[in-house]
């Protein structure tokens, strides 16, 4: 059994929570000319090389890319690339904090979607959790959605925000074939076929027009696909270092970094409506992270009774 170190994971975690945002602010500083199907290909294609050195370093060349269920690939890679197309294509729309706050809705649903689809026990603080979480999320969508809103949002803010919320509801379906997946398949081919799938999808998006990127743009885009895999590689590494009811709270820190980076780059104020909408959020987060946390503890100590 592998060591417990909480301070690693966390700061595995972290680490990639700042790689994954910082990456975002590279496909939105490219959004105005180059399409979302295209931004897709570059973030899965260029993530691969990064994960199969990470799979040679690990000696796991041979055995990490295997799969006992190549259809659930498949479907794990459609909800993933319709998530992801969604969510660069509202970056294109909405500031950088607004559509943090609002994809911080794909946890929330994974409750909902887990108990309808894998037949998951959800009891009544998690309803309420959930219920707390999504109207912190329509906080955050209203002024983008009501016509009582500032007069220059427009039809463009309200469409971000539908993107982007039908990002996080592929994002839950996602977790939950993910969920099924690492019932028999290996981590490191669950974040391989995914990029894989991810960029053969996104090809079908070619004759929907493509832009030919400047020299600048390409380079962006390239580095935003190689991030993506040093991301998934550090938050991967995260769970092996720490318990996840550990070092899934820290999640939310790429609030805070999407803040600093939307105000430092993008010149984007948050609203104080956005604000409150995504505390809302986040606590409901952390309020089912630790009734995770006491239910697994509670599991522990009854397998520990049952124990002659």
């Amino acid at each position: 059994m592998t060591p417990q170190r909480p301070l690693r994971g966390i700061t595995l975690k972290v680490c990639s929570v700042i790689v994954f945002i910082a990456m975002s602010a590279l496909i939105k500083s490219t959004a105005d000319r180059i399409p979302p199907g295209e931004a897709v290909f570059f973030r899965s294609f260029f993530a691969m090389p990064v994960i199969v050195a990470w799979l040679a370093l690990r000696g796991e060349l041979r055995t990490g890319f295997g799969t006992a269920n190549p259809l659930g690939h498949v479907w794990r890679g459609v909800m993933g690339t319709l998530a992801m197309g969604l969510g660069f294509a509202g970056l294109g729309y909405l500031p950088l904090p607004d559509v943090t706050a609002i994809g911080y809705a794909a946890p929330l649903l994974t409750v909902i979607f887990a108990a309808m689809f894998l037949g998951e026990e959800v009891r009544a603080f998690r309803i309420s959790a959930v219920a707390l979480g999504m109207a912190g999320v329509m906080i955050v969508l209203w002024p983008r959605l009501s016509l009582t809103g500032r007069a220059d949002l427009g039809e463009a803010e309200a469409l971000g925000a539908m993107l982007v919320l039908g990002g996080a509801v592929f994002a839950a379906l996602a977790q939950v074939f993910v969920r099924k997946l690492v019932q028999t398949e290996r981590t490191p081919a669950i974040v391989f076929w995914f990029s894989m799938t991810a960029t053969l999808l996104s090809l079908l998006t070619l004759p929907y027009g493509w832009a030919l990127p400047t020299a600048s743009e390409a380079a962006l885009l390239v580095l935003a696909g190689l991030m993506g895999g040093v991301g998934q590689i550090l938050l991967t590494s995260s769970y092996r270092e720490a318990d996840a009811s550990v070092i899934a709270p820290f999640d939310y820190a790429s609030m805070l970094f999407a803040l600093v980076i939307g105000y430092t780059v993008f010149g984007e104020v948050p609203t104080l409506t956005m604000l409150a909408g995504a505390a809302l959020v986040i606590t409901a987060g952390i309020l089912i992270i630790w009734r995770e946390r006491q239910l697994g503890l509670e599991r522990a100590r009854q397998r520990k009774a049952m124990t002659p």
